[in-house]
């Protein structure tokens, strides 16, 4: 069945690149909606979260609706509710950046389970089954999909800088494994590109507590890292809200060598370019389990400040 936000989950920060205060609200939305950003500061102007109006950026996932209205950075909070199931809402934001919070997914995924997830009962739930390879590259990177009957990551990078150097990590997305193993992991830069990026007018709302950053073999962000993997597991976090933008759930495995945003945008162009990589199943009870936001309820009692009060069913 599909899924709602239970009521509204309101957030305040400000964006990563703009540095403006900016909020954000997630609210109910009825079946076979999607997930749709509403601009309110130009009147209500709709934007729906899906891989044809993404406008291919290498540092953010950027929607456009085609008219001139735009919203950046919408990467974390489309994880958010991938990992908690949501499959229907608006996302209200009153400016062109989504705020950044702590780097992470964390926040939204706290606020989406302190509102409730509302089942809609009645409803089928559909999602997309890749049938073959599909794979793009860009210079020494790649992204593919291909065939498996629930969403599996597999990423690797590799930077010269020691405090990350390369990294792999391999997760089934089944059983909460965004929650567990992903959902806290923060954006990560060089402080070099920090001040490249100011003087060129971005990242004017970066500081060493919503962003890891490195300068060669040091983490200059107080507390270092919250997993020593930190960088490959956000980069994961990235790509499964950059898939969710496929407009419903994908069953596949999901290959990730030194890919981005573009690239994983760029990817799903090409599976919807090609009618015979790709396949509408209607999920059944057992299939919709294993979907990365299956389960996942606040355990009673707690008011889900530390990460151990999430849990999944």
């Amino acid at each position: 069945m599909q899924t709602t936000i239970a009521q509204k989950a309101q957030f305040r920060g400000v964006g990563l690149h703009s540095g403006a205060a900016v909020r954000l609200a997630i609210l109910p939305a009825p079946a076979n909606h999607g997930i749709v950003f509403v601009r309110v500061d130009l009147g209500g102007v709709r934007i729906p979260a899906r891989w044809d109006h993404v406008t291919p950026s290498q540092l953010c996932t950027l929607l456009d609706n085609g008219k001139g209205a735009t919203v950046s950075t919408v990467e974390h909070v489309m994880a958010a509710l991938a990992g908690t199931g949501i499959t229907n809402a608006i996302v209200e934001v009153n400016g062109p950046e989504v705020p950044i919070l702590d780097g992470s997914s964390e926040p939204f995924v706290k606020g989406i389970v302190r509102a409730g997830i509302r089942t809609l009962n009645g409803t089928e739930m559909r999602a997309i089954r890749i049938l073959r390879p599909v794979e793009v590259h860009h210079g020494q990177g790649f992204a593919r999909l291909s065939p498996a009957d629930h969403l599996e990551i597999h990423f690797d990078i590799d930077f010269e800088d020691a405090a990350i150097g390369h990294q792999e990590k391999r997760l089934d997305m089944a059983n909460g494994s965004f929650i567990h193993e992903l959902m806290d992991s923060r954006t990560f830069c060089r402080q070099s590109d920090v001040v490249q990026m100011q003087q060129n007018g971005l990242a004017l709302g970066g500081t060493y507590l919503n962003a890891v950053v490195i300068d060669g073999d040091r983490i200059l962000s107080p507390g270092g890292l919250r997993h020593s993997d930190e960088a490959v597991r956000h980069k994961m976090l990235d790509a499964v809200g950059d898939l969710a933008l496929a407009g419903a759930p994908l069953l596949g495995r999901y290959t990730g060598h030194r890919a981005g945003h573009a690239m994983t945008n760029k990817l799903l162009r090409a599976l919807f370019a090609a009618p015979d990589a790709w396949e509408w199943v209607t999920l059944t009870p057992t299939m919709q389990r294993k979907l990365p936001g299956a389960g996942v309820v606040a355990e009673m009692g707690g008011l889900l400040d530390p990460v151990e009060h999430l849990a999944v069913a």
